[in-house]
């Protein structure tokens, strides 16, 4: 049966978590990993904010799809510019910018789950972003030279920081559902001793999750932080990013686990939501097939609540 555009993974995509095993391994003392950006200015300028006030050796890893919503041009390279001059892994939204494949659409791999309308939507907004990329190829050839993946070393911890999950980019398999199905607890524990990671750090799913999956001295925990650029709960109205340090963090935190002596947390990031809706409205009116998707979230959050994301048994910190 032929899949629909944007349920489509490339087999491109299919890295396997063996590939994070053998990636270069950057050491630092602490972490940011900023995913679903989803060309957000005003949460771009909160995280760079936020992680100037760390100190010590720190890195700052965009993993993926921070371009969606910004389809004018200044924006376009705004967001490029500063995402690629830090750490970067590309997102299914940027592999399809450079090199589309032919049935992937937007590249997010969609489950069936969710509905043929918002996957369509997807495929549109997708084509406009295409459009814009167009006018520049420089931003899109340096996007085609991102990779897939990278590798930390944070303290004795070894971090893998992907878009989707441990085998592909578009995988959905550490979305907060997968993660508490125990049908997919073999592939977890396979996919931390084949990557040779204590933590993976991901995005893609839009909705953040934190677990932790066995005891002994080292971790072993995924963190999803779900989109920087949008509110990931019902009622809050800001974006998250995870951070990974073996200090406290310097800003509030909603969430987070200690182990090994690491600071696994995510971090709100507190933009301006009504500048940021603004600026919406002025790529996606009412009625364009982003606002139809996506503004009732902005507005309001999703039907997503702060203890879904959270470890089991904990209690929030913020």
């Amino acid at each position: 049966m032929m899949q629909t555009a944007g349920r489509v993974c490339p087999l491109a995509y299919r890295y396997g978590a063996a590939a994070l095993a053998g990636a270069p391994e950057r050491v630092v003392d602490t972490l940011y990993v900023v995913g679903g950006l989803y060309g957000n200015l005003p949460a771009l300028a909160r995280v760079s904010a936020l992680f100037a006030a760390e100190g010590g050796s720190a890195a700052l890893c965009f993993n993926g799809d921070f371009n969606w919503f910004n389809v004018d041009d200044a924006s376009f390279v705004a967001i490029n510019a500063a995402v690629l001059a830090s750490d970067a892994i590309v997102g299914n939204v940027e592999a399809e910018l450079g090199a589309p494949e032919a049935g992937a659409g937007c590249g997010c791999a969609y489950p069936e789950s969710v509905d043929d309308a918002v996957v369509e939507r997807s495929n549109r907004i997708h084509a406009l972003l295409q459009a814009t990329a167009t006018r520049h190829p420089a931003i899109v050839g340096r996007l085609a030279k991102l990779p897939m993946f990278a590798r930390y070393r944070v303290g004795e911890t070894a971090v893998g920081v992907v878009h989707g999950d441990a085998d592909s980019l578009a995988g959905w398999r550490f979305a907060a559902a997968a993660l508490d199905d125990a049908g997919n607890r073999q592939w977890i524990d396979e996919a931390f001793a084949t990557a040779a990671v204590d933590v993976f750090a991901s995005t893609h799913t839009c909705l953040p999750a934190l677990r932790s999956f066995g005891g002994g001295r080292r971790p072993r925990i995924v963190i999803n932080n779900g989109a920087a650029g949008m509110p990931n709960f019902a009622g809050e109205p800001d974006g998250l990013l995870t951070r990974i340090a073996l200090s406290p963090s310097p800003h509030p935190t909603l969430y987070g686990l200690r182990a090994a002596g690491l600071h696994v947390d995510a971090l709100p990031i507190a933009f301006d939501s009504g500048r940021w809706q603004e600026q919406f409205l002025a790529n996606w009116p009412p009625g364009s097939a982003a606002w139809l998707s996506y503004f009732e979230r902005i507005r309001n959050g999703p039907p997503f609540r702060r203890q879904q994301a959270m470890p089991p048994g904990s209690e929030p910190l913020a």
